[in-house]
């Protein structure tokens, strides 16, 4: 698996990394014996980098991956989790809260360290409080050695200069935009953030799985009219002989200045098919191709979080 550097981290990721969101039953009932052999496909096809959150599964995605993660040695992977969300309404971005939640990530990951924590989803509370209070919170835990690198996730692109204007952090993960349709984040945010210096983490390559074949979830929040373009777009690409979701992982992950798009599964046939898109050439016509249908609804997307922060 082909790596990039995170920033001024010092880091090496994948270009390709293992979300461990799908472990939660975020998205459907998932066994154990398919979630622990998940994780262990992933790391065997080099995707060594994991992404989690105490919100995924309300702790069952960190327990599962900490009981998948007996017996690996910790040098062999990268590891990420992140603080601040744990429902879907429940978010506290308090200095207390960063040191419980830390320390209750650890135990249920099983290790003594991480390498990576982020403010998950900023753009759902007043966004200052993490400048003044859950950044500094996380500086000093960092000069404790249990977390290595800190950063912030969010999809609103505006977040990104918010924070970044005020304060440094390392490393940064936005989510289904940068993809076939949408390429805000490159667009706006990335050329800004390299400048910087900051770690560019890129997550959502299917777009919650708007880019591939499957049923499109009830709880997506495109518009109907980004919905109706993908489906032709997918139709299109089937009519080539081949599948949307690998045109969207393969575009995803060939930009050079993101170092890793996170995608996640609790399948381990649809990881190996992940890692064998990669080693196969990008289709530049078709890719042309299905832009040329995107370019009517690109860039359109929602409002996420609170409306004063997108």
């Amino acid at each position: 698996m082909q790596t990039r550097p995170l920033g001024k981290t010092g880091l090496q990721l994948p270009i390709l990394s293992f979300g461990a969101s799908s472990l939660g039953q975020e998205f459907r009932s998932v066994q154990l014996d398919e979630a622990l052999e998940s994780v262990r496909v992933a790391l065997d096809c080099g995707l060594s980098f994991i992404d989690t959150s105490p919100f995924y599964g309300r702790g069952m995605s960190e327990v599962i991956l900490g009981i998948a993660l007996r017996g690996v040695p910790r040098e062999s992977y990268t590891l990420c989790t992140k603080l601040g969300r744990y429902d879907l309404q429940h978010f506290d971005f308090s200095a207390k809260r960063v040191v419980e939640s830390v320390d209750v990530s650890l135990h249920r990951l099983g290790t003594d360290h991480l390498d990576i924590i982020l403010c998950h989803d900023i753009e759902f509370v007043a966004m200052q409080q993490i400048v003044d209070e859950t950044i500094p919170a996380l500086r000093r835990i960092q000069q404790s050695g249990k977390v290595r690198f800190i950063g912030f996730s969010g999809y609103p692109q505006m977040v990104f200069r918010f924070i970044c204007d005020q304060t440094d952090v390392d490393c940064v993960l936005s989510y289904n935009q940068y993809t076939l349709q949408n390429t805000r984040f490159v667009d706006e945010s990335v050329p800004y953030l390299k400048d910087k210096g900051v770690g560019v983490m890129n997550a959502g390559p299917f777009s919650a799985r708007l880019l591939t074949n499957a049923r499109l979830p009830a709880w997506l929040k495109e518009p109907d009219s980004v919905k109706a373009t993908a489906r032709q777009a997918a139709e299109h690409c089937s009519k080539k002989g081949s599948d949307i979701a690998k045109l969207a992982l393969q575009f995803s992950c060939a930009h050079p200045d993101i170092a890793t798009t996170v995608a996640g599964s609790a399948s381990p046939n649809n990881i190996r098919n992940w890692a064998r898109w990669l080693e196969e050439p990008l289709d530049e016509t078709l890719l042309k191709e299905v832009l040329a249908i995107f370019e009517p609804v690109k860039n359109l997307g929602h409002v996420e979080g609170l409306k004063e922060n997108n």
